[in-house]
């Protein structure tokens, strides 16, 4: 048995799959590019024959990020097979990840199949895989509540058609750890072969981590995991939940070794949680604000003379600490983009000049910087510029309030076009999204609200996320300011523009494509 744990991180296609998440090919890239210099060994960076998007977001990565291996997801017919490919053959190693569906449930109620048309369908995909690539994965969907005799069936097909890794999907989050670890250990025994053996848990019962460990204790090599454990309903497996298990817990995984830099987690968990617009809950294991913060007396007693006392993870090999004072309101373009690309974050052109506007904006009201403001104006402006024009703010003007109607007045420019309106509303930012909205054309329907500080102190910035749904189309979006209603303004243009983006490439989604391991 090897004595390496394949991490193979999904966050770019099971975690975008998360209501409301929708990421432009630059926050596609920017996450990508972090997750490499994370260590993972896989990126699976979408489902190519989902949408042009997907399909040009998946290309990308595979044309400019080294280091992982770069994965696509693809259902078992031969023209998705082949999409898939084209999207990742880029890559300087490429695999296609094959899967269908095999429980009875879903055999009846989506694929319409029998048990030998899916096991035609399984041996014919991973077939056409493996004249593409020697990398090719499968998995059968829904496993955990197929029937044993016909679940090996198919995982035989793939692997005498050519599978090289074998994924056990926990796909609705049915597992039981010991029942789930047994499952692994019965594959790895009756299916003859030259194979990896994967897991994929979701979190439905809250055990995705924990069924995920018990398939690595029987033996699974692999395993697929989300940062943050973003992914459909419920979620993933989050990796820096499984990557510490293994790590501080060498006892029960002797001799297994990890390749991930977990020094890099904290900064990873923060960059797509601003991406998304999806937030760290404070009590989140390992990346939480509150994984290192001790409130008891007796706690504190004990940290303060040794860590060890009540903490089994070193902070700092997470990323946890540190995060020191790193610009002031001096300071100038090459010493922020220099800032920057020591902090890992390689932002160029437009991106770049947009950000240090913003950086320039909030540093005089705020005067010093943390590295965490800087990831979250980076992370505000870098879906801002691209192929496709957005619209920036010129100006945003507020009156009313506590005395008077509240009245807003904003100003946007989109590809050297003024857009301006004037609303009234039930309060300042209520004001401040009706004129958006009016200046825009974009008529959608705040579904979420969230407001937190990215830092302490009176001077803290102010990041809001929103979740917003126009003409079917639902996303995210996140500003920042020393303002809370021009942090919840910024927050609503920023979704706006994924829509008008969605819109410009006529962005629809396969709805048969979006049920996945």
């Amino acid at each position: 048995m090897s004595d390496r744990l394949i991490i193979f991180d999904t966050t770019l296609r099971d975690g975008e799959q998360s209501p409301g998440i929708s990421l432009d090919v630059a926050e596609k890239l920017e996450i990508a590019e972090q997750l490499a210099r994370l260590g993972v060994d896989y990126i699976e960076a979408g489902f190519p024959v989902a949408s042009q998007g997907d399909f040009d977001a998946v290309q990308a990565i595979a044309r400019s990020v080294e280091g992982p291996v770069i994965a696509g997801l693809s259902r078992t017919h031969r023209s998705d097979v082949d999409r898939c490919w084209a999207a990742v053959s880029p890559a300087e190693r490429a695999r296609i990840h094959v899967f269908i569906s095999t429980s009875p449930n879903h055999m009846e109620h989506m694929l319409k199949m029998t048990r030998e048309q899916v096991l035609a369908e399984t041996r014919a995909g991973v077939a056409r895989a493996r004249e593409h690539t020697d990398d090719v994965e499968f998995s059968p969907q829904d496993a955990t509540r197929t029937p044993l005799d016909f679940m090996m069936e198919v995982l035989q097909a793939a692997v005498d058609a050519g599978a090289t890794t074998l994924n056990i999907p926990d796909t609705v989050g049915y597992g039981i750890p010991w029942d789930f670890g047994a499952l692994i250990q019965y594959v790895r025994r009756e299916i003859k072969g030259d194979f990896i053996t994967s897991t994929h848990c979701h979190n439905d019962l809250g055990l995705a981590t924990a069924n995920s460990l018990a398939g690595v204790q029987a033996g699974a090599r692999q395993v697929e995991v989300c940062v943050n454990g973003l992914g459909e309903r419920a979620g993933n497996a989050a990796l820096e939940e499984v990557v510490m298990a293994v790590k501080i817990r060498a006892d029960q995984f002797p001799g297994l070794e990890v390749g991930v830099r977990t020094e890099e987690l904290a900064r990873t968990s923060r960059l797509v949680s601003r991406l998304t617009g999806y937030p760290v809950q404070y009590n989140k294991a390992v990346v939480g604000r509150n994984a290192f913060a001790h409130e008891s007396g007796i706690h504190q007693h004990g940290v303060l003379a040794d860590a060890s006392t009540y903490e089994i993870i070193d902070a700092d090999s997470v990323g946890q600490r540190g995060r020191q004072i790193v610009l002031g309101k001096h300071s100038g373009r090459h010493a922020f983009g220099d800032t920057l690309t020591k902090m890992g974050l390689h932002v160029q052109g437009d991106a770049l000049n947009a950000a240090f506007v913003r950086f320039k904006e909030l540093a005089d009201r705020k005067v010093q910087l943390t590295e965490a403001d800087l990831e979250a104006i980076v992370a505000e402006e870098i879906g801002g510029v691209g192929a496709d024009p957005a619209f920036a703010f010129e100006s945003l003007e507020v009156t009313g309030g506590t005395v008077g109607v509240p009245r807003a007045r904003v100003v946007l420019t989109r590809d050297g076009e003024k857009a301006e309106a004037t609303a009234e509303g039930d309060g300042m930012i209520d004001a401040a999204c009706k004129a958006i909205k009016a200046a825009t054309g974009v008529d959608g329907t705040l579904t979420d609200f969230n407001v937190s500080s990215v830092t302490g102190g009176v001077d803290a910035l102010g990041d809001v996320v929103i979740q917003l749904e126009a003409g079917g189309v639902k996303v995210s979006g996140r500003g920042v300011s020393t303002d809370v209603v021009e942090a919840s303004a910024r927050a609503f243009l920023n979704a706006t523009n994924k829509v008008v983006r969605a819109r410009a490439r006529h962005e629809v989604r396969d709805p048969v494509t979006e049920v996945t391991p």
